[in-house]
């Protein structure tokens, strides 16, 4: 995990956050175990949140789970498929039993792999949106229905992405498909949430350095990659990729009582990227 830019004493201690205070909230974050989704999890039990660490990966899981068990919050760590509608609803289920309610969603799970559209199979695109866009609004199901029941609001937070307005590179339309999908779906979703006092947004992370991004391309070398991550580097007007912890602070802003009246706003943390 990229690590994060020196931080303030207001930004370590949750007595001193106000209305961004997420002390005592039940969260859930899949895709928690790397990158965005760790960042996340991080800074909410940094701040005092109960965190579930939903990830494919347990073992991922439980190895985060252990690093913020040292924070205010209590995290515990969960294998989650995101693509199954059975394991989103198991999700939540333990989100009750471990933490007696659900505040917050961040549905974070998803994956870039790259092909061309000429040459792109339908389970190669049917994987992509199964992860990306099926199951961010089958885990959204489930967290929503969940928070009317408690009858007293919630927060969903949705990764999106810039390329959900704009395409970054080709050989990604079937990832661009799929964040796309979620822009629309965070609008539409929180139009049916509003009456019960829950609010969906979304943020639009750009270059972001993860172990995801670190990977060669497929069909690329690591050489050829690297060249193309540096040429994407100078094109951001901020001429640095983005962190993990970039993202986490807007997530906690979106899940703190700061954001009460936003809803369906998608908001873009790129450095710069889609002015230029």
């Amino acid at each position: 995990m990229a690590q994060r830019p020196p931080t303030s004493e207001i930004e370590t201690r949750p007595d001193l956050w106000g209305p961004f205070s997420v002390a005592g909230r039940n969260a859930l974050v899949t895709g928690a175990a790397k990158g965005i989704g760790r960042g996340i999890a991080d800074r909410l039990a940094e701040g005092g949140a109960n965190v579930l660490i939903a990830d494919i990966d347990l073992a991922a899981a439980q190895h985060v789970a252990e690093h913020l068990a040292q924070d205010e919050g209590r995290p515990v760590a969960m294998r989650v498929d995101v693509s199954s509608e059975a394991d989103c609803e198991a999700a939540v289920q333990r989100c009750i039993e471990e933490f007696g309610s659900l505040d917050l969603l961040v549905n974070n799970a998803g994956i870039f792999p790259s092909s061309p559209v000429l040459e792109m199979s339908p389970e190669f695109f049917d994987r992509v949106l199964g992860i990306n866009l099926r199951g961010l609004v089958f885990m959204s199901k489930a967290a929503g229905l969940q928070m009317v029941r408690q009858g007293r609001g919630g927060k969903i937070v949705n990764i999106a992405s810039i390329d959900s307005v704009h395409p970054s590179l080709p050989g990604l339309a079937a990832y661009d498909a799929s964040k796309g999908g979620v822009l629309s779906f965070t609008k539409n979703f929180a139009l049916e949430m509003a009456p019960h006092h829950v609010t969906v947004n979304a943020i639009a992370p750009g270059g972001i350095a993860t172990e995801g991004t670190s990977q060669p391309v497929t069909g690329l070398t690591k050489e050829q990659t690297d060249a193309m991550m540096a040429a994407f580097t100078q094109r951001i007007p901020m001429k640095r990729m983005g962190v993990p912890d970039d993202i986490a602070k807007v997530a906690v802003f979106l899940a703190s009582s700061a954001a009460d009246y936003m809803t369906g706003v998608l908001i873009v943390v790129d450095g710069g990227m889609l002015l230029s």
